[in-house]
């Protein structure tokens, strides 16, 4: 088996995480013109070509839930998973910085929001926190979920990077309306940075941190739930009263099942 190295695992995803902060807060940044449908594509094409150009060296992952994901999973060790973590941030404030430095260029540019994720603004805009607690743990929990079935042996390996860029896309048109769409704690990071302090998105980071990373934990529930894989091959099985909430959940699902079955006979 070929040695992991890790310093190409965070070269590879520092270099994605840049490229998704150009292709999608760059796109809502410098060509905002193109609306919500062109900002969503930009964010889907951008993880598209990582995952076909990098995900053979790093997973290209460029996001630390789907990183937190495929961790519990199993799916990549510690090391793997802490290189790429230093990779994504360290990609989103050189990508962000790179935004920066484009727009500062146009004549009386205000950073304003710089597209900095928020569940509320000074205009009243977005749709506050519970629905943007809603939709970052049941987003990121579909990205990650559609990331664990794209690594499947049974999934066409040539599809993958197809089909997470479009989960990406379709993600960013039911939400960024809600909260400018997070699901990524570097891409928020990255951008409010540089958001205007009137806006208050560095105080309003913590939530785009905290729940993306719980949806990521979701999204590998659902996975165990879906797939063939047991939650003792996962690291989730030693989180205090998992297994008990499993088998309990099973027992009664195939009890609902059964019933059903006896009633259609």
């Amino acid at each position: 088996m070929k040695a992991q190295n890790n310093g190409r695992i965070l070269g590879a995803e520092l270099v994605g995480t840049t490229v998704l902060m150009l292709g999608g807060p760059g796109v809502a940044i410098l060509q905002p013109e193109v609306g919500y449908l062109g900002i969503s594509l930009g964010f889907g094409f951008s993880l598209m070509i990582i995952v076909y150009c990098l995900g053979p060296v790093s997973g290209g992952h460029i996001n630390p839930a789907v990183t937190l994901g495929m961790f519990l999973a199993r799916k990549i060790n510690l090391a793997h998973a802490l290189f790429a973590w230093t990779g994504q941030i360290l990609g989103c404030v050189l990508g962000a910085t790179i935004v920066y430095s484009i727009a500062s260029g146009q004549q009386g540019y205000e950073r304003g929001q710089f597209a900095a994720n928020l569940w509320t603004a000074p205009d009243g805009r977005y749709f506050g926190i519970a629905s943007t607690i809603v939709v970052e743990v049941l987003l990121t929990a579909l990205l990650v979920l559609v990331w664990l079935f794209t690594t499947t042996r049974k999934f066409a390996p040539a599809m993958g990077g197809l089909t997470v860029g479009i989960t990406l896309a379709l993600i960013h048109m039911i939400s960024i309306q809600v909260d400018a769409t997070g699901v990524n704690p570097a891409r928020s990071l990255g951008t409010a940075l540089f958001a205007d302090p009137s806006f208050e998105a560095l105080q309003q980071l913590w939530a785009f941190i905290v729940f993306p990373l719980i949806g990521a934990a979701l999204g590998v529930l659902l996975w165990i739930t879906l797939d063939e894989s047991r939650l003792e091959d996962t690291l989730l099985v030693k989180v205090p009263g998992f297994i008990d909430a499993r088998d309990k959940f099973e027992i009664g699902t195939l009890e609902a099942v059964d019933h059903i079955e006896d009633v259609i006979d």
